[in-house]
């Protein structure tokens, strides 16, 4: 199988996971749109992927309902309905421990990694129900489907409601064609490393999973025909198997 024809929207895909999983839906021949935050990142994104369809870039909050609402208008006028969604956008904070948690990040972080996969889906399903298909992916962590005091109880919280979320589609959805995955890494060399309270030495994320690691699990998800779904996926660094 091949992804011609098919669009995919990617978010968070500036940098790290989001941007290797656009470059490899990209090479399998998607039309791939990156929706980011700051508009630097999603250009350079969008020029250095050289294989496949035109890739896209759009800067859009995932938190505002109506900048997503405006999202997808931009995207089916340039690129037609969307087939995938891959829902990467997250974030995390220094400040994890809860007698440290600023109520204030607790609600950025539920807006982030919560909220916003939601707002995509919610204008997203619509279509996908009118064409009996589509495929949401969601970029979730070990820490969402059993907590986890490295990553804080607010980033626990959030990922665990994606979680949910995905299982919730595929309870009220399957009917209608849709599919959803939570794709559930352990420690990811990404820029969210950058904020833990304890820096992450060179040595150790090399040895963690990588961006494109991540990117290949999505691709195999994306290839499966839309007979199959894969409600969970659980990918781990081999020095950190039950992490």
């Amino acid at each position: 199988m091949s992804l011609d024809g098919m669009v995919a929207l990617v978010t968070g895909g500036g940098t790290g996971v989001g941007a290797a999983i656009a470059q490899v839906l990209a090479n399998a021949g998607a039309q791939v749109m990156v929706v980011g935050r700051r508009e630097e990142p999603l250009r350079e994104v969008a020029a250095s992927i050289m294989q496949g369809p035109l890739v896209r870039w759009q800067v859009a909050d995932v938190t505002d309902r109506d900048q997503v609402g405006l999202l997808i208008e931009r995207v089916e006028a340039a690129c037609g309905p969307v087939d995938i969604l891959v829902n990467n956008a997250g974030a995390n904070i220094v400040a994890r421990k809860l007698a440290d948690l600023d109520p204030a990040d607790w609600d950025a972080l539920v807006a982030v990694n919560a909220t916003g996969p939601f707002n995509l889906v919610h204008a997203l399903l619509p279509s996908m129900r009118h064409r009996g298909n589509g495929l949401i992916i969601n970029i979730s962590s070990i820490a969402g489907i059993r907590p986890s005091a490295l990553a804080g109880a607010a980033y626990n919280a959030s990922k665990h409601a994606l979680s949910a979320l995905n299982a919730s589609i595929n309870l009220e959805e399957s009917a209608n064609g849709i599919r959803a995955t939570l794709l559930a890494p352990g420690e990811t060399n990404t820029p969210l490393l950058d904020r833990r309270p304890v820096k992450v030495s060179d040595e150790a994320r090399a040895r963690i999973l990588q961006p494109e690691d991540i990117a290949a699990a999505v691709l195999f998800i994306a290839m499966l025909p839309p007979r199959a779904c894969v409600p969970e996926l659980v990918i781990t660094p081999t020095i950190y198997p039950f992490a």
